[in-house]
């Protein structure tokens, strides 16, 4: 496909951004890839508060890394108390819708005391550095309450989305050896309560290791509690004062573990620690999203991934700016509510997933059109790459032409976004993730290692170590050696295809098994499924390849379509003639299947995994645990029993 033509910075948004142009850009990439631990460092000093200085700031044996070693600080100290000596101290943290209507707005100084009573409950309960804790919450302000409370006393979280079974909350509350779990009765979903309590009890029947859980108060629905080991989180929170010190911890000690669906049954524990995770989620708040004192910041994810983590909870409030939450479904009641909430709280900066996107477009620019956006400056895209109909859409109808769009690339083990335009500095490439943030070393190579030339593609690596990435798998040295060091010697293999265009823009084409052969022919999904979106009767596709006699691979496509379209054999043969013109005839989907929803997980990533398994084999037998809505899978499923 042709490159789109690249979209300038707006002059206004460049003059006062954080990085106002490429040549600003280019001299700061510069500096960190002449010396990246010089780079760092100084960062770190400036922009983070050290109880202890370290001793040195990389110690890199491959492929382990500590990062300011001999360093102590404290992740909910720089978030929160270190803003209680200046203006924010009455300033916004935190503005929470739930999905019935009710909201909070809660000051940083009243977060902070939230914080230092609930780490105190914790204390009163015997846990402190070194315990563990499974958090299985609704997206309500408790939930960053026990994160920042856990962070004050050295306690290792684990957040597990509060849509996972009873049998993934098991398997995660075995795996970390957690004592505590903090629950809440129930959340709101779609206008029904999700019983997160009854959940948690079905896991706990199997994990004896749980001393304590804590529930806190959301629906008031029925709920049962074991004498001795459940409390109730207001009960315990009364007998405890609002003063505790931020205990002093090591640069590396294990901040959080979060759990990552892998091609297994079993998921991978992601293991991030405290100095470098909390410089990088820092610097890419302020690079990326070029945060201003006054901006309002709504990341629409979940905390439950690693988007929540980052950019709803630890970025935000590292970088002092006020941070959007929102409990519930984005089309409830009506599918204006995103538009509603950024035209309520006056939301500058909107960050979400393009499967959000296309299900916006499904629903019709009718819904934005009914409120006023203009308080949005910047939108952001992650999860997946957006595809080119997509981005205009989002540019158009939700940014009215003048709000650049950084779709960033980056996944749960590297912590913080590693490839993203800076909006004040990068022409924009709809579809392109555009290049690497400073003191990042992406390459695209080929399996050898090498560079590809521009105009290339190859597999996305990371070359050098960089302050956030994730340290080990909990408890699976082997398994973290073997997953991401091995595959191409001396590099982190990041498990993506990429492109890297003649202007040197990359693009993410997928995962490599979303990378298909056929007569020949490399295609990627991302390619495929941009070339359907961009039929005007389609609002999201999913491309898989099946195993094929004569071409090596077939191509078989999952279509939804828009409101009001037949799904019929007349449609099919449109959009595979459509993509024969879009691509050419050998990328003809020899198969496309229509289905009202595709299969994705809460943050948005569609799970082309699953397809392939119902397409080559009629069931689906990996880990599902990640999956939001596991009755799409069952429908795809009978549809392909009934053929």
């Amino acid at each position: 496909m042709p490159a789109p033509k690249p979209h300038k910075p707006p002059k206004g948004f460049a003059k006062n951004a954080t990085v106002g142009s490429m040549a600003a850009y280019e001299k700061l990439y510069e500096q960190a890839d002449r010396n990246p631990e010089a780079f760092w460092g100084k960062l770190a000093k400036q922009e983070l508060h050290w109880f202890k200085p370290w001793k040195k700031t990389l110690d890199w044996k491959a492929p382990f890394a500590k990062w300011f070693v001999g360093g102590t600080t404290n992740m909910s100290y720089n978030c929160l108390d270190r803003h209680l000596t200046t203006a924010r101290k009455n300033k916004a943290a935190i503005i929470w819708e739930g999905e019935p209507g009710d909201t909070e707005t809660i000051t940083y100084q009243e977060l902070h005391r939230r914080v230092c009573r609930f780490a105190n409950v914790l204390k009163k309960l015997g846990l402190r550095k070194g315990s563990r804790s499974i958090i299985y919450m609704p997206m309500i302000p408790e939930l960053p309450v026990a994160m920042l409370a856990c962070a004050r006393l050295g306690i290792t979280h684990s957040v597990v989305f509060g849509g996972f079974s009873a049998e993934a909350l098991k398997t995660r509350i075995i795996d970390l050896d957690a004592t505590v779990v903090i629950t809440a009765d129930g959340g709101w979903r779609r206008g029904k309560i999700v019983p997160l309590k009854a959940t948690t009890d079905e896991a706990m029947a199997e994990c004896p290791g749980v001393k304590h859980c804590i529930v806190a108060r959301r629906t008031n629905n029925d709920i049962k509690m074991k004498k001795g080991r459940d409390h109730d989180w207001s009960a315990l929170e009364a007998e405890v004062s609002d003063v505790c010190p931020a205990v002093e911890l090591d640069s590396e000690h294990p901040l959080y573990v979060l759990y990552t669906s892998g091609t297994t049954g079993k998921p991978k524990g992601i293991v991030h620690t405290t100095g470098g995770y909390q410089l990088q989620a820092n610097m890419s708040m302020k690079w990326v999203f070029d945060i201003k004192e006054e901006d309002t910041f709504w990341c629409a994810a979940d905390i439950g991934w690693v988007t929540g983590h980052s950019y709803i909870v630890y970025g935000p409030l590292l970088v002092g700016t006020t941070t959007v939450m929102y409990e519930g479904a984005p089309a409830h009641p009506e599918p204006d509510r995103f538009w509603r909430i950024i035209d309520k709280y006056k939301v500058n900066i909107l960050y979400t997933s393009p499967t959000a996107i296309r299900a916006f477009i499904r629903m019709g620019e009718q819904w934005p059109k009914k409120h006023d956006l203009s308080s949005l400056r910047l939108l952001g895209s992650v999860g997946e790459p957006i595809n080119p109909a997509a981005w205009d859409w989002y540019h158009e109808f939700i940014g009215g032409g003048r709000c650049p769009i950084v779709d960033t690339w980056w996944q749960t083990e590297t912590g913080s976004i590693m490839i993203s335009p800076l909006p004040g500095a990068t022409p924009l490439k709809p579809g392109s993730a555009t290049f690497p943030l400073p003191g990042v070393a992406v390459d695209v190579v080929d399996m050898a290692g090498n560079s590809v030339p521009k105009g290339g593609e190859g597999y996305l690596v990371i070359r050098k170590p960089w302050p956030s990435m994730f340290r080990t798998l909990w408890g699976d040295k082997a398994r973290f050696k073997k997953t991401y060091w091995s595959q191409i010697p001396g590099v982190y293999f990041v498990g993506d295809a990429a492109r890297r265009d003649k202007d040197g823009y990359i693009w993410v084409l997928g995962r490599v098994d979303d990378v298909m052969n056929v007569s020949g022919h490399r295609l990627s999904t991302a390619e495929l499924e941009s070339a359907l979106v961009k039929h005007k009767a389609v609002a999201e596709a999913a491309v898989i390849g099946k195993p094929h006699e004569l071409t090596g691979q077939a191509v078989v496509a999952f279509v939804t379509l828009k409101q009001g379209q037949k799904t019929d054999d007349a449609m099919a043969n449109a959009l595979r003639d459509w993509v024969g013109v879009e691509i050419g005839k050998f990328a003809r989907p020899e198969q496309i299947r229509f289905t009202d929803a595709l299969p994705k997980t809460r943050s948005g990533k569609i799970m082309r995994r699953l397809l392939r398994e119902i397409v080559t084999s009629d069931k689906v037998s990996g880990d599902i645990t990640t999956l939001e809505d596991l009755s799409v899978i069952n429908r795809l499923a009978g549809q392909q029993d009934e053929e």
